[in-house]
């Protein structure tokens, strides 16, 4: 399941920073708000924290020690389903493992994670996002659902 798993990663990673780099070199160029629909915009944000901009400051030793926790969790991941079976935890891993991949790489890149997609509510903004925040949400609920409603512990 490993291999699966870390195709997927790489998958994912591949989809997330083609999606940022269009939005950086195309879609924002200059900077804007596009309005795609009357709860959902395009946006540029630079995410300098970990979610929600907790933790965000400029520079200094904050995008080293981000990385550096992330990096932990993927490799305890990767090690966990190594030993796990089925579909479920290595579809869930493979995503989770993506995402925090590509808002790596953007740490070191951009110096932030580059978020984009602003779904909101009147007023309500939902804070930004992006694929590799996405990938790593519905990662994390396969996982749950898988843990909490079924065993599947087989590999198909």
């Amino acid at each position: 399941m490993l291999p699966r798993t870390l195709g997927l990663a790489a998958f994912v990673v591949l989809l997330d920073q083609l999606s940022k780099w269009f939005i950086l070199a195309v879609v924002m160029a200059p900077p804007r708000a596009i309005e795609v629909t009357g709860f959902f915009n395009i946006v540029l944000a630079f995410n300098r924290g970990v979610s929600f901009g907790m933790l965000s400051g400029h520079g200094g030793w904050k995008p080293y020690l981000l990385a550096a926790l992330a990096l932990a969790v993927v490799a305890g991941l990767l090690y966990w389903v190594r030993r796990q079976g089925g579909w479920a935890p290595a579809v869930s891993v493979g995503l989770i493992v993506g995402g925090a991949i590509g808002n790596i790489v953007d740490r070191f890149v951009h110096g932030a994670v580059v978020d984009f997609l602003d779904f909101h509510l009147a007023d309500w903004h939902w804070p930004a996002f992006n694929l590799a925040d996405s990938a790593i949400f519905c990662g994390v609920i396969l996982l749950l659902a898988d843990s909490l409603f079924g065993s599947s512990h087989d590999d198909t």
